[in-house]
């Protein structure tokens, strides 16, 4: 038992200046990783441009050369899944945590993102963090506790075993790392449905309507639970609420500038953690598959029986067996289209 606790200017129109270009190639690279407490999936919504040659120029006379080979054409995409993990450490543990080593951090957020063959949907799953689970080798508790006990590779256990999925990748960040790269794309705007007043920080109001986010802001946003009543669940639907708002971001402003937006991915991928790793070619090759998927996406949170008590005290969310075999053979059958439909849940929640 475990205790308690992501066009160029049309011809003849200048560029825009180098400071917003570069903020709009940041958005595209960080995209959906901010929403939970991570930093990623944009890369994956942002299409890659094929450099200006410039004007057309007569060739000057040459001998002969011999064409070079097409290249072979780039594999079909197939689908993929990646684990968000948002990290309630307020230090620096990742090395800890990616190498598998118990530390004093929890899984704060945690959204399963299934991303389809086609690219034609993104799904985002969040995962209550009392959800009263099986950890491997562990025992019941709860699920953000895998991530204390085992670091990423026990957390990204436990998920593949309740959802019965592969993940491709776990992506995690904790609060200092979240704050800093919401502030790098310069902030967020989101559409707060339930206004409120943080416990968190004190005087901190949230309106009803679009409230523009900073990092120290956007961390309340999405950490808030206590001003709720029904607490950690309005803080899930929050924590979706943004990540569909930096979805809709990096689409709408991303820039397809190959060189300029892995040099970013060079600066950006240091500040988050991903197990396994990916290389920038790998990364290119993911922005590609996504050129055409629409934004948005369809987040919902995975169906329990609702509050509890475990069998030591502790105040649980509890399982649904059936609710659960339900999404996890609509995942097995590539029918989340169909589950999503059914369930009314292409707007999340």
């Amino acid at each position: 038992m475990v205790t308690p606790e992501p066009a160029e200017p049309p011809a003849g129109q200048p560029s825009a200046p180098a400071g917003r270009r570069r903020r709009r190639i940041l958005f595209a690279v960080l995209g959906a990783l901010l929403a939970a407490g991570v930093a990623a999936a944009a890369f994956l919504l942002s299409p890659p441009r094929t450099p200006d040659a410039g004007p057309a120029q007569s060739p000057a006379p040459s001998a002969a050369v011999t064409p070079s080979p097409t290249p072979p054409p780039e594999p079909p995409p197939t689908a993929l899944n990646i684990l968000l993990i948002g990290s309630d450490s307020r230090v620096n543990q990742r090395g800890a945590a990616a190498a598998g080593k118990a530390s004093d951090q929890r899984a704060d957020t945690l959204v399963f993102l299934h991303l389809p063959a086609n690219r034609q949907q993104v799904y985002g799953i969040s995962l209550m963090r009392d959800l009263w689970v099986s950890i491997p080798g562990h025992g019941e508790a709860k699920i953000n506790a895998s991530l204390e006990l085992g670091g990423i590779p026990l957390a990204t256990r436990t998920v593949e075993s309740l959802l019965g999925q592969r993940i491709n990748h776990t992506v995690m960040v904790d609060f200092q790392t979240f704050a800093a790269l919401t502030d790098a794309v310069g902030g967020v705007d989101v559409n707060v449905k339930l206004p409120f007043t943080s416990t968190i920080d004190p005087g901190v109001a949230f309106s009803a309507g679009v409230n523009r986010l900073n990092g120290a802001r956007a961390l309340d946003f999405v950490r808030e639970r206590k001003a709720f009543v029904d607490g950690d669940y309005q803080r899930v639907r929050n924590q979706q609420t943004f990540l569909k708002a930096v979805l809709a971001t990096a689409v709408k402003q991303s820039v397809a500038d190959r060189a300029a937006a892995r040099n970013l991915a060079a600066t950006v991928l240091p500040r988050v953690t991903v197990v396994p790793g990916l290389t920038l070619d790998a990364l290119a090759r993911l922005t590609f598959s996504f050129r055409n998927t629409p934004a948005g996406g369809a987040f919902f949170t995975l169906p329990t029986a609702g509050d509890g008590t475990s069998d030591d005290g502790q105040s649980i969310v509890v399982q649904d067996p059936a609710k659960t075999a339900e999404l996890v053979a609509a995942l097995r059958a590539n029918k989340l289209d169909t589950y999503v439909a059914a369930h009314k849940l292409q707007n999340g929640n």
